[in-house]
């Protein structure tokens, strides 16, 4: 629908064209009352959002393989390009497709955990995260290029002439490779429910989050009658009212912006943070004794190395990367590549900044918000509540040891 009314620009975005806006809607409505009583309601819509892609991915895929040109699609997809390795972008758009899949630095993991039991195996969960979202990677992109060999066979094209980047291979590349098919309506039906449901789960993670987040903050709110409803409604209707300029007749040119800046470098600087806070400033060896108090052992001595060294070094070369070899963004799913304003960068840029300032800024009001000393207060800010009474009655601060920056 958006490249049927594409505008000229981000200058000409138009007006919100209806038929979005009332799916939009839709799907907000449909989110809002998978959430309104929290995980106990959305635990069991999940039951059927996570499920369900599989079954459309394997039937799509069995389909897939049949089509003459399948093979040539799969080879095209499993074939490593090592020289690829050189361009700094690959490494960056990989960190941020994971940061996407798994869910890191969105606070998904974090809202939903905090439901667990106190000695729920997290380690089992992490294992078992990992595994299911890199074979659901590779199992969708054996579903996508399969049908991509097909459409290229079909236009007498290389494979990566007919691959777009973004929303355009999924409703417009794919659909159209579908449409070619026998009994081409049963499986775009198969196909878009697919979309759906994928798309729902996200969002269910997405806006748990800050519900949560909120919940834990404003917890006396929350023991009112119809409190969570009433903050279920405002997180979705403000979700909603944000996604309205994506509905215009230029809101592909808005995805494209939003896409770049609002989840690409900020998610991994704001996954950055985490690691720093959690391995430097909390402890290694203080995590691996809570989690040894969880599920009964600690975490071996890899885990504990990447988590203090291999994780940050990498998370901050990916960041310093993606501002150094920054390319001015441009779309190409028009009938030509269109080239953004400079403002349109600025914007971008600002959206950017607007989230990973939070975190710097936080800590400069924390800090110049407690009382004591620079040192006092510096201590209690990077120390757990819990030593804080030790702190103000003794002075000693266990972060201010050698032990601990250099203890594994």
């Amino acid at each position: 629908m958006l490249h049927l009314h594409l505008s000229k620009g981000v200058d000409d975005l138009g007006s919100p064209q209806w038929q979005l806006v009332l799916c939009t809607l839709l799907t907000f409505i449909v989110l809002y009352f998978s959430l309104w009583k929290g995980v106990k309601s959305s635990g069991k819509v999940v039951y059927v959002t996570a499920t369900m892609p599989y079954l459309f991915m394997t039937i799509l895929l069995i389909r897939g393989c049949l089509l003459p040109g399948a093979i040539d699609g799969i080879k095209y997809f499993i074939v490593p390009r090592l020289e690829r390795l050189n361009d700094p972008q690959v490494w960056i758009d990989a960190a941020v497709q994971i940061m996407f899949s798994v869910g890191c630095g969105f606070g998904t993991h974090i809202a939903y955990a905090s439901y667990n039991k106190f000695n729920n195996n997290c380690y089992r969960d992490c294992i078992f995260t990992a595994i299911v979202n890199s074979f659901t990677s590779i199992f969708s992109g054996f579903v996508v290029f399969s049908y991509l060999g097909y459409m290229a066979e079909m236009q007498h094209k290389d494979i990566s002439k007919v691959a777009q980047e973004g929303p355009g291979l999924v409703f417009i590349v794919y659909p159209e490779a579908i449409s070619t098919l026998p009994g081409s309506t049963y499986w775009s039906v198969i196909f878009f429910l697919m979309l759906i449901t994928l798309g729902m789960d996200s969002a269910f993670g997405g806006l748990e989050s800050p519900l949560t987040g909120l919940k834990d903050q404003f917890y006396r709110l929350f023991k009112y009658r119809w409190s969570r409803e009433v903050f279920t409604f405002l997180i979705v209707f403000t979700a909603f009212f944000f996604a309205i300029p994506c509905t215009t007749s230029g809101g592909m040119y808005v995805f494209k912006i939003l896409d770049t800046f609002a989840a690409g470098t900020s998610i991994i600087f704001t996954v950055l943070c985490q690691v720093l806070a959690v391995s430097w400033l909390y402890g290694v060896d203080q995590f691996c004794d809570d989690i040894q108090r969880m599920i009964g052992h600690r975490p071996g001595l890899y885990w504990r190395i990447c988590w203090k060294f291999v994780s940050p070094t990498f998370l901050a070369i990916i960041v310093i990367s993606s501002i150094l070899h920054y390319t001015p963004l441009s779309y190409e799913g028009g009938i030509e590549t269109y080239i953004y304003p400079e403002y349109a960068n600025i914007l971008g840029w600002f959206i950017a900044a607007s989230s990973m300032s939070i975190i710097p800024i936080y800590a400069v009001y924390k800090i110049s918000s407690t009382r004591g000393s620079f040192k006092e207060r510096l201590a209690l800010c990077i120390s757990p509540k819990w030593e804080h009474k030790e702190i103000k009655q003794k002075g000693e601060v266990k972060r201010f040891q050698r032990r601990h920056w250099i203890s594994i």
